[in-house]
């Protein structure tokens, strides 16, 4: 990758293409270390707390990826059973986000090879047709257009980038909190969000020219 693409590379956070989420959304890390140190003794008000700041960011991931949408409640639901089981291992002082969306990754990979299993053993016995179009509606909470913009958005690009560019813009998390959740380096995900970029401006640029 050469000086110019790396020069951009490094500003993939302040690109001003995507939507970040408005001011009504949660401070995605203020004071939430503080909150999940409380969980982890017991506190329920932090607990609550906590479930409360987080549980809109985490229903967004799984709604923009098309395979979970139907089942976001659900996965949100499994999530929330897998940190409160996994809860211990928390390091206090680390940032929270990268762990629980590291959790909520994993979910969404586990429901993703069963119902796999499952169309497979299907299709086996009897293929059915598949669904044409995916689900319209907005999850809760959804209805300022917000989900619906980016989930458009990111329809474009390939699945990893866009795990990559949903972390980055819609949980407010930085390249190397999204490397820690994602198992990966820093360079890859700057890879892949510049990437993801140059795509992007290409299909908007077209889209704009078609107007």
């Amino acid at each position: 990758m050469g000086a110019e693409d790396e020069s951009a590379s490094l500003r993939v956070e302040e690109d001003p293409m995507i939507p970040t989420p408005s001011a009504q959304d949660p401070a995605p890390s203020l004071g939430l270390e503080l909150l999940m140190s409380g969980y982890q003794q017991a506190d329920e008000q932090a607990a609550s707390a906590l479930i409360d700041r987080v549980s809109p960011l985490l229903l967004r991931y799984f709604w923009v990826h098309a395979f979970h949408r139907g089942d976001a409640e659900d996965l949100l639901q499994d999530t929330w059973m897998r940190i409160h089981r996994a809860r211990h291992t928390y390091r206090k002082g680390s940032p929270v986000l990268p762990w629980i969306f590291a959790i909520a990754r994993h979910t969404g990979l586990d429901h993703y090879r069963k119902a796999r299993r499952v169309e497979i053993r299907e299709m086996q016995v009897d293929p059915l047709p598949e669904i044409a179009h995916p689900p319209s509606d907005l999850p809760p909470g959804g209805s300022d257009g917000k989900i619906a913009e980016l989930d458009a958005i990111l329809a474009h690009l390939p699945a990893s980038q866009r795990e990559v560019i949903l972390m980055l813009k819609v949980t407010g998390m930085t390249v190397e909190e999204v490397a820690r959740a994602t198992a990966s380096s820093a360079g890859s995900v700057k890879q892949k969000a510049h990437r993801a970029y140059q795509k992007l401006r290409v299909v908007l640029g077209r889209e704009a020219r078609d107007k």
